[in-house]
């Protein structure tokens, strides 16, 4: 197995679990928060996405989908364009308001952006520092790993609180 095609697979689980968690609930189901500081489904797969949308685009040098598509403007969110969701506040999270195709052909653009930059990768690549702030500097590896690890751990959030909707 080639680097591109171990990346392409697990962002490929990330894709289609995002599908799967998303598939049939509402706005409201997609907004609904088990607690007051609880992050609902929506937003949760919002801020995978945009997460791997803003650090994929930023290590292959190329324009994120949030943008280039035109999904910020389609979003219309009351926070700056460039927000990821880290960091954001209950009321910010709160003004996340989406269904699910919204949020499943965000989920797809950036897929496929994602595996278009992968695919071309190979081990030599990996080892190009991407960021510099860190100490040991970041490797698109260790970024690309970061990403997928990230996604992830949202993306079992996402299901589980659908599954405290009774889904």
């Amino acid at each position: 197995m080639t680097p591109a095609q171990l990346l392409s697979d697990a962002f490929g689980r990330i894709h289609d679990g995002g599908v799967a968690v998303l598939d049939g609930l509402d706005p409201d189901q997609l907004a609904t928060r088990p607690g007051p500081d609880a992050n609902p489904v929506g937003w949760l797969v919002w801020h995978l996405t945009r997460v791997q949308d803003d650090h994929v685009a930023d290590a292959a040098g190329i324009e994120q989908v949030w943008t280039a598509q035109g999904f910020a403007d389609r979003f219309a969110l009351p926070f700056e364009v460039s927000a990821t969701g880290y960091g954001q506040s209950r009321l910010e999270v709160g003004q996340l308001r989406a269904d699910a195709d919204q949020l499943r052909s965000y989920l797809t653009a950036v897929h496929e952006q994602t595996l278009g930059y992968v695919a071309g990768l190979d081990a030599g690549d990996l080892d190009r520092v991407v960021d510099h702030r860190w100490d040991p500097p970041v490797t698109l590896g260790v970024r690309l790993v970061s990403v997928i690890n990230d996604d992830q751990q949202h993306l079992g959030q996402a299901s589980y609180v659908r599954g405290l909707l009774g889904l």
